[in-house]
């Protein structure tokens, strides 16, 4: 794959944080209409990652390009979605009046709304107060405000923490049926059983990309049989 068909690439980037260096020269590529799981414990650099990736990260060394174009231009504002760990919404105002100002911000077309509402299943809850919503139904608003203007990138820090079991296979099922539409995702996460539901896995530690193949090649290359077995694999093997 080529710089100028890839959904993001990043060439040795290197970032500091507090004068300590968090992304080690991170080499990284995610091709178009993927599902790229961006797995890791806390503390391993995926934010940081993420927030480079979205041009909201002051970066130290290398490059970060995103659909052809580098990371942060303007070009870049209705082709890319952006789902931080923090839900970016309003209290004050009910979930339809969200999504439809974030809507007008973006110039995406009115009947996005309906559209998104129905993507994230919130539209029984269009016209709650933000303030009422649980945890998880505070996540579907930031992921639809996310989907309005139909970007061809997603970059989702964490969509699924704290959220049950039932509300995390739906999600995942949404992000799977995106890619298949041709949207490309990226989609962090600490929980290692997610990883078989990624088309492929970049497994990020302490600021170095220590893997980056499919699910079967992650098991089959340390002869595990499960994610958290083959991570822990291969932290060992670059300890030694």
């Amino acid at each position: 794959m080529t710089s100028s068909d890839a959904a993001i690439e990043t060439t040795t980037l290197r970032v500091r944080r507090g004068g300590v260096e968090v992304l080690h020269g991170v080499e990284l590529r995610v091709p178009p209409g993927q599902l790229v799981g961006l797995l890791g414990p806390s503390g391993s650099g995926k934010s940081t990652l993420m927030r480079a990736i979205v041009g909201a990260q002051r970066i130290d060394g290398g490059e970060v390009r995103v659909l052809g174009e580098r990371a942060g231009s303007p070009a870049l504002r209705r082709r890319v979605g952006y789902v931080t760990q923090a839900p970016s919404v309003y209290d004050d105002l009910t979930v339809a009046q969200n999504l439809a100002y974030f809507a007008r911000i973006l110039g995406a077309p009115r009947s996005d709304v309906a559209r998104v509402l129905d993507e994230v299943d919130l539209a029984p809850l269009a016209g709650r107060l933000v303030s009422r919503l649980s945890g998880g139904q505070l996540t579907r608003v930031s992921l639809g405000i996310a989907l309005l203007g139909s970007p061809r990138l997603l970059v989702l820090d964490e969509p699924t923490v704290g959220l049950d079991p039932v509300l995390r296979r739906d999600l995942w099922r949404l992000f799977a049926r995106l890619a298949a539409s041709g949207v490309s995702l990226l989609v962090s996460s600490h929980v290692m059983d997610e990883a078989r539901r990624c088309d492929r896995i970049v497994l990020l530690y302490q600021g170095s990309v220590l893997a980056d193949l499919t699910p079967e090649e992650l098991l089959r290359s340390t002869g595990t049989t499960d994610a958290d077995d083959a991570f822990l694999a291969l932290v060992a093997g670059a300890g030694r």
